[in-house]
């Protein structure tokens, strides 16, 4: 049977053998020992790995879905409606990472800080693309960081800022609000028409959320 089980911050689903499930067999009969173990191997597979660290516990906020495979460690805080999608590691060992609400971390993404340095601090309607790296930056409100990407310490991305995809921001760069960075090093491209901008990023945003909800609500609308 599969059922639910929270900590108070996240609902994870896990399959629990029934009695019901065995009664027919007896406990020398080698089936039961495998549906014994298969239950307990199913269970530990649907959950994402959660790893408290030198006594800091990571917080995830309400509505928030965490890919089966995803990872967070430590000093991490999390606010509602986020995703954090399959692969990602998000280790907050060294230093703290603070994330807002309805923040999508896409597949394969790692975000990480030095210790005692930096750390990483994320607004609000905030999409970080596929296989990017963030090591201690700050990213406000509404700002895209493209796919494969890689923010490193004390950078700074402003509010409906654009990262091109493949870029490399370099450590003490400051990406102003509503500018298209790209480039290794990344380099300015152009200003962004702040409402645009603040549409698009929005609008990946909210679509990811929507994503999440295909995979902890059987009835969630497929259509938008």
């Amino acid at each position: 049977m599969k059922t639910e089980v929270t900590d108070g911050f996240t609902m994870l689903s896990v399959y629990v053998l029934l009695p019901q499930d065995v009664a027919h067999l007896q406990p020398c009969d080698p089936s039961y020992s495998f549906l014994l173990l298969n239950s307990l191997l199913n269970s530990v597979s649907k959950m994402a790995l959660i790893i408290p660290v030198r006594g800091f516990t990571p917080e995830i906020g309400p509505d928030t879905f965490l890919a089966e495979n995803a990872t967070i460690v430590g000093d991490v805080v999390m606010g509602s409606e986020c995703s954090v999608w399959f692969n990602t590691v998000i280790r907050g060992d060294v230093n703290s990472i603070r994330i807002g609400n309805r923040v999508n971390i896409q597949d394969g993404s790692v975000l990480h800080t030095l210790y005692k340095k930096s750390t990483i601090e994320i607004g609000n309607d905030v999409s970080i693309g596929h296989n990017v790296t963030i090591h201690g930056a700050k990213i406000h409100d509404y700002a895209l960081i493209g796919m494969g990407a890689v923010v490193m310490d004390d950078a700074e991305v402003g509010e409906n800022a654009l990262v091109a995809a493949g870029s490399v921001v370099l450590s003490r760069t400051k990406i102003g609000p509503n500018e298209l960075w790209g480039g290794a090093p990344a380099k300015f491209i152009k200003m962004v028409d702040p409402e645009t901008s603040r549409e698009l990023n929005t609008k990946i945003a909210r679509n990811y959320l929507r994503y999440s909800r295909w995979y902890t609500d059987p009835d969630a609308p497929t259509d938008f």
